[in-house]
């Protein structure tokens, strides 16, 4: 394996961090990928017994949960402290969102069952990707953007407000504000 980082005295979480190439064995990392999987467990399991005792859970396990937002579980995330979620916001059933790098949902969104928010990226050559190189950009999504059921957004990409990405869209590049956007990869197919 190549010695990537010779010239890099940043950990490798530091280097996550700042959006960079790093490898996902740093001790930090993985304390906060366990501390979400406990947090996500124990909301997935809080939810059937009581949605209201179970949001402060929720809150504690994301950077914020805007007033009445509202997240069906199950949910599945990398870390939850770089997911902002507005005001108002709908989450239903089964999200996976891979918050490697930021995640901002604004408000009053509809986000349908089984949506994938997926912050990270490989390298393309097979080398660099064989010996476990990632880095993440950011997905930014718009107030009052719907995103249908089972709908994918890639890293880097920004949802404009008001604007519906299909069901089953594959989003791949950013979509402009009040649009309707479908398919794989999306595009956009009228104004609203």
């Amino acid at each position: 394996m190549s010695d990537y980082f010779a010239d890099d005295s940043r950990s490798n979480h530091e280097r996550m961090l700042a959006g960079d190439l790093y490898i996902a064995d740093d001790p930090e990392i993985a304390a906060q990928q366990q501390r979400a999987v406990a947090l996500t467990n124990e909301y997935n399991a809080a939810y059937s017994q009581d949605m209201v005792a179970a949001r402060p859970i929720l809150a504690s396990l994301l950077r914020e949960l805007g007033a009445g937002a509202h997240i069906r579980p199950p949910l599945f995330v990398d870390y939850g402290s770089f997911i902002s979620v507005g005001a108002g916001t709908f989450i239903n059933y089964n999200l996976t969102a891979l918050d490697v790098a930021p995640i901002v949902i604004g408000r009053d969104c509809q986000i349908g069952p089984n949506v994938q928010l997926l912050t990270p990226t490989h390298p393309v050559e097979p080398q660099p990707r064989r010996d476990k190189l990632e880095a993440a950009q950011p997905i930014i999504i718009g107030d009052n953007v719907w995103l249908g059921g089972g709908a994918i957004v890639l890293p880097g990409v920004t949802i404009g407000e008001n604007s519906v990405i299909g069901a089953g869209a594959v989003v791949t590049k950013d979509v402009p504000t009040n649009v309707v956007a479908v398919g794989n990869p999306a595009r956009v197919v009228r104004k609203i």
